[in-house]
């Protein structure tokens, strides 16, 4: 067994108990390593500190259940092996910048610890081969688009740090509000249906440290409300990775993450190919059915 593999079978032991007290030696003697060993290893694959990590793999576990308004707080807290509402309040504070009360009257979209696959780190799969792991379907392909495609939406400014963190740092998600704004006007203002395919784009901007991340929706119009932007998918061969999960919150706050990381950190590093400077993301809907989308990256 790989030293990867032991760790993930930990990360798996902590998943299936995040209700109860969890010690980092039995973790390590799960792992067949040493305790010593096993907190340098666990850190270095998952970017967190064994005992950061279960704490906030409690706290993203919480936020889903604080959406099911018939539990009482203090039993989720109990049921997270919290040993008391104000603990659990304070935690939940800590790790997103409100109470579990404020986040459960008014929900927002926030970026969570996710559970590493460590597999996609190791795992080097051929054009046209599916890779699965628990929860990801995940297969990549080239194509080619023989004309531009034109998008209208938004767009705001982010800070590089802001995808350095996806996947491991807690907070709310600054482009949830990007996406509300653009469905709250793809009706009225950009004449087009709710469900017609919509694109996400990070590319680069002259504020060095900085990117621009495009929400928008495919139009063949030719004017551009005040207030929006367009652009345009380019002509060209992509290497395009598509993928699935089991409902529409696992796909783009889990599985979209882990696909970049991925196609950027092994699958066209392995295969010595170089992309121009966006992601892409386009979905053909965006509505809470949808369990599947794509990654564009057009090559060099």
């Amino acid at each position: 067994m790989h030293a990867w593999e032991q760790i993930q079978e930990t990360i798996e032991f902590i998943e299936d108990h995040l209700s109860e007290e969890i010690n980092t030696e039995n973790l390590a003697k799960i792992a067949s390593l040493s305790p010593f060993y096993y907190q340098r290893l666990f850190s270095r694959l998952v970017k967190k500190p064994v005992a950061e990590y279960i704490k906030l793999r409690r706290m993203a576990r919480a936020t889903e259940a604080l959406l099911q308004k018939d539990r009482r707080i203090l039993d989720i807290a109990l049921d997270l092996g919290f040993s008391s509402h104000e603990y659990f309040s304070r935690t939940f504070k800590d790790t997103f910048g409100m109470t579990p009360t404020e986040y459960r009257n008014n929900p927002h979209v926030l970026n969570c610890m996710t559970k590493p696959e460590l597999l996609l780190h190791y795992t080097l799969i051929d054009e046209g081969v599916p890779l699965i792991t628990e929860g990801i379907v995940l297969e990549v392909n080239r194509r080619q688009l023989t004309q531009s495609i034109k998008f209208v939406g938004l767009e705001k400014k982010m800070p590089v740090q802001f995808v350095e963190g996806l996947g491991t740092e807690s907070g709310i998600d600054p482009l949830g509000a990007l996406w509300d704004a653009l469905h709250d006007q793809k009706v009225s203002k950009l004449a087009v249906n709710q469900e017609d395919e919509e694109i996400g784009v990070a590319h680069p901007c002259a504020d060095e440290g900085h990117f621009i991340y495009f929400a928008g929706t495919k139009t063949d119009s030719t004017e551009i409300p005040n207030g929006f932007t367009s652009w345009k998918l380019p002509q060209g061969d992509y290497i395009v990775c598509s993928f699935e999960a089991e409902n529409f919150q696992a796909l783009v706050m889990d599985v979209l993450y882990k696909a970049e990381q991925y196609l950027y950190g092994t699958w066209l590093p392995n295969h010595k190919l170089q992309t121009e400077p966006f992601c892409a993301e386009r979905y053909a809907s965006h509505t809470p059915e949808t369990t599947s989308m794509e990654i564009w990256l057009k090559l060099l």
